[in-house]
């Protein structure tokens, strides 16, 4: 495995295997590797004749008083991950190449970006837009793979690759657990051993929303309170940042279960802001 800090070398390496018909995946992350960027490591080598991995923690996705210093980081470890998973490059940009001093071009998605973890967060997808095209600039990759866990992100950077014509395909992948059902995330290793004993009950509240609706539960409000009514039984320490009923791909809020719908929450526990989804409908 080739480890690249030097983002014009990146460009020059994925320019040269582009020119030679090798087909290139991209599985962006912040490291600090789980079973989840693993999988999709591991999937992008079954697909793809050359597979990159960037770990850069981005800043300009953080905000004021967010966990920009704070974000777990082992790069020796993430580096034996990624030779292990079959990786070919890694790229690990040095401090100050990804952004110029002067800085001053944004991509974003608006439309997508007000809700969710929009309402919170307020700049954290703009810089998500702009560094993901970066990546693909560099990268020049045919397809790239995220997480379903991020799917607010997932979709905000299919609907940029569909507007801007970027020739990339975007494809989510499903969410890894661990066996309680807890979704993997680097921000967990926050949680305090009591809260990550409450932990899965965020998945457990969503689990039985969806089951009101295979029964028929229509009314979205309804559901959502149900997930409430168990998560102050089962989750005393959390504090809902949001629980939403929306469209899979407009994001757009539901109020009738009417074809699928995805239903995402954010859940502050301790020092961790913890996400998860679930599709339900048909």
């Amino acid at each position: 495995m080739q480890i690249i800090t030097d983002p014009s070398q990146l460009q020059q390496t994925c320019l040269q295997w582009r020119a030679q018909g090798q087909r290139i995946a991209l599985v962006p992350t912040m490291g600090f590797f789980h079973a989840g960027h693993e999988s999709l490591m591991e999937h992008a080598r079954t697909v793809a004749d050359k597979v990159v991995v960037t770990l850069f923690v981005n800043p300009t996705q953080f905000g004021p008083g967010e966990d920009l210093e704070a974000y777990p980081r082992d790069h020796d470890r993430d580096t034996a991950v990624a030779s292990a998973r079959g990786v070919d490059v890694l790229f690990m940009p040095a401090p100050g190449t990804m952004y110029e001093a002067d800085h001053a071009t944004w991509v974003e998605v608006p439309e997508l970006a007000r809700g969710l973890c929009g309402l919170t967060r307020p700049t954290h997808f703009r810089g998500v837009c702009t560094v993901v095209l970066k990546l693909f600039m560099l990268t020049l990759p045919h397809m790239a793979f995220f997480g379903q866990k991020d799917w607010q992100q997932l979709a905000i950077i299919r609907r940029m690759t569909r507007d801007l014509n970027v020739p990339v395909h975007v494809e989510g992948r499903p969410i890894v657990r661990e066996q309680d059902g807890l979704a993997l995330s680097s921000r967990n290793v926050y949680l305090l051993p009591d809260e990550r004993r409450q932990a899965p009950a965020i998945r457990a509240g969503l689990c039985l929303a969806a089951d009101m609706a295979a029964r028929g539960e229509k009314d979205t409000a309804t559901l959502a309170e149900a997930i409430r009514t168990y998560w102050r039984e089962h989750l005393p320490a959390g504090t809902e940042d949001y629980l939403a009923f929306v469209h899979p791909e407009s994001l757009a809020p539901v109020t009738r279960m009417d074809g699928q719908v995805l239903c995402a929450v954010a859940v502050r526990l301790g020092k961790a802001r913890l996400i998860d989804n679930i599709l339900m409908g048909s």
